[in-house]
This record gives structure tokens, C-alpha cells and sequence, in this order.
């Protein structure tokens, strides 16, 4: 069997391919894969103003960088002055009463409601009951997973 020159030429992508392990022709996955998070194993981290437990943080399969974790608030409580960022962030109220300030305006909410604050604008969030509150941030976006 003779190769020709033509032959050969079109066997180089296949060479280079065997001799890198197809690394051009395969991507490597690092989303974050699926999972359960039960709260009582959820680590606790406290401080004055708030306990947050972490529940995830990474990048999800279709691109997004998430951050996920729970908060509890003593009355008059709040985990840090209003703030700006680029990612967006959802709040999901589980126990007691919030205020959210959303650009200079208040937003009360029990439990059960949902708070939205997209992208680079102004927020903050503090209990605004007499019990202690609770919630679930969902972050999405640049940063999150930062």
C-alpha cells in the first residue's frame, strides 16, 4: 500500500488529536453537579448582626456563577449596610418580617414573600419584627461565586 502526499496531510488532525488525548475535541466540566443540602448540616457562621449558613456556591451548567445561603436575623438586625454589585440577587423569606431597601426605597415583607434586586443597584435587608427572621439569598451572576 502506497500513502501519498495527500493521504498522509489528512491523517495530521487525527495525529495531533491521539497525541494531545482529543483535548481540543472534549471540554471538562466544572458546573457544579446535582445535590440535596440538609439545613442541619449546613455549616453556621455568626456574628453580630447575623448567622448565615452556606448552602452552594459555583458555576451552573449553562454558564451562570450561583451563590446560595440562608440567613437568620435577631430583631433590628442586619448583616451589612446597603451595598451595590454585579450580580443579581433574589431573597426568599421564610420566617418573620424584612424591610429591603431597593434604591432608597422600603419594601416590607413576611414570610413567604420574595424579594428581586437585579444587577449594580442599591440594597440592603434588616429584620423589621420583633421575632427572629429568615431567609434564603439566591445570588446570580458575575461575582457570585466569588
Amino acid at each position: 500500500m502506497s500513502l501519498t502526499r495527500r493521504d498522509a496531510c489528512s491523517l495530521i488532525p487525527v495525529v495531533l488529536a491521539v497525541g494531545t488525548g482529543f483535548s481540543r475535541f472534549t471540554t471538562q466540566d466544572d458546573s457544579l453537579s446535582s445535590a440535596t443540602f440538609a439545613f442541619a448540616s449546613l455549616p453556621v457562621q455568626e456574628s453580630d448582626h447575623a448567622q448565615v449558613r452556606a448552602v452552594i456556591k459555583g458555576k451552573l451548567a449553562t454558564g451562570e456563577h450561583i451563590e446560595v445561603h440562608e440567613t437568620t436575623l435577631p430583631p433590628n438586625g442586619y448583616p451589612h449596610p446597603p451595598h451595590r454589585h454585579v450580580h443579581s440577587e433574589m431573597w426568599l423569606i421564610r420566617e418573620g418580617t424584612v424591610e429591603i431597601t431597593i434604591n432608597g426605597a422600603s419594601h416590607r415583607l413576611d414570610a413567604g414573600g420574595v424579594g428581586f434586586v437585579r444587577s449594580n443597584e442599591e440594597h440592603g435587608i434588616k429584620n423589621a419584627g420583633t421575632g427572629p427572621a429568615n431567609y434564603y439569598v439566591v445570588a446570580i451572576g458575575p461575582g457570585a461565586d466569588a
